[in-house]
């Protein structure tokens, strides 16, 4: 008979997490470390949806679970067949029901030990967006802040390449949070799959130790930081990340290689900035695009519309801005933000 777990009980305490909705529901959001073994894949749930609606229950039913089980023996003729009697698994799908109860019925008659997840994925869901604010309550949060093309991503990998806790909110949303911060070829996540990628980060720091975070929107490109985390954030002591402005252009010309090698589809992104701009002003910037010009384009982009915007939200969304520490980068290049990042780490260890 399978045991039950709590929805947010230790993963690393069970040999695998088994999440046993369909790939479409795995890849929205899953455990962390959870691999996916359908009960029923994406055709078949349909398949047996609409079978319930139009023959009704019992058809449904029938058909069901004949897939079901012919989906477990493949799962155990893949995965199983190798491991020891002491393999424990945690099993779940969308509220602990019928496709879990399958999976984990023939594995406990193998001789196995299964626990399920009391509620599902769904009460995992629900657990976890309630832990968050309890999980950012009692971190101290330092803000790496500073115009676009300063390097506050560089910064912040170099800080953790010096040991120091790091909230990588871009890296976690795959995007780069401005109006150009898509990462061609690399979709952002799901909403619910970025918060349970913060829920886990969160999960990992000492609160005794601060933890470094960009100065973020509410949004990063079209996800959501979760409220609690905004409001820590926001009312956080800020740390400038300076750097001139040739540099900036110079460390976007690397950062953003991209928009350099493919100008239709800079040109395309640049229409983003009409609304804002003005028409003539972005039809000026795609033929100096299409002429090359990348450079100057790059840096009437800082001067005339990012560090303006940047500076006003700053001040009216951050509380410390005005009395940010400033942290000059003599710099773009890694031993620069590496200086930056150990004077950093030294001068928190100092006010510990």
């Amino acid at each position: 008979m399978a045991r039950m777990a709590t929805p947010l009980g230790q993963p690393g305490g069970f040999s695998t997490i088994i999440d046993a909705r369909s790939e479409g529901e795995y890849a929205l959001d899953h455990l962390p470390g959870a691999v996916n073994w359908p009960s029923l894949n994406n055709e078949e749930r349909i398949f047996v949806g609409t079978m319930y609606k139009q023959q009704g229950a019992f058809e449904a039913q029938k058909h069901g679970a004949a897939l079901v089980a012919a989906n477990i023996s493949r799962h155990i003729q893949r995965e199983v067949l190798t491991l020891a009697k002491n393999w424990q698994p945690l099993i779940y799908c969308w509220r602990g029901g019928k496709r879990s109860g399958s999976l984990s019925m023939v594995l406990g008659q193998i001789g196995f030990k299964i626990y399920l997840i009391e509620g599902g994925y769904k009460a995992f869901r629900a657990a976890l967006v309630d832990d968050i604010p309890k999980r950012v309550a009692p971190l101290q949060f330092n803000i790496i802040s500073g115009p676009t093309g300063s390097g506050k991503t560089r910064l912040l990998h170099a800080l953790t390449a010096e040991g120091a806790q790091v909230l990588d909110l871009e890296d976690l949303a795959c995007h780069r949070s401005s109006v150009l911060g898509h990462i061609p070829g690399q979709p952002q996540p799901s909403q619910k799959h970025f918060d349970t990628k913060i829920w886990q980060a969160l999960r990992s720091f000492d609160p005794a130790r601060p933890v470094f975070v960009e100065s973020e929107s509410r949004k990063v490109g079209n996800l959501s930081i979760p409220e609690s985390l905004m409001q820590a954030m926001r009312n956080s002591p800020c740390f400038e990340l300076q750097l001139s402005l040739d540099e900036r252009v110079a460390l976007l010309m690397e950062d953003y290689r991209f928009f350099v090698d493919d100008h239709a589809l800079f040109c395309h992104r640049l229409d983003a900035l009409v609304a804002i701009r003005g028409k003539a002003v972005v039809e000026a910037w795609k033929e100096q695009v299409h002429s090359g010009l990348i450079e100057d384009v790059v840096r009437d982009l800082l001067v005339l519309h990012y560090d303006p915007t940047y500076a006003s939200s700053m001040v009216r969304n951050f509380i410390q801005a005005d009395r940010a520490t400033a942290c000059v980068a003599e710099s773009r290049h890694s031993e620069s933000l590496r200086r930056v990042a150990q004077d950093l780490c030294q001068t928190q260890a100092a006010t510990a």
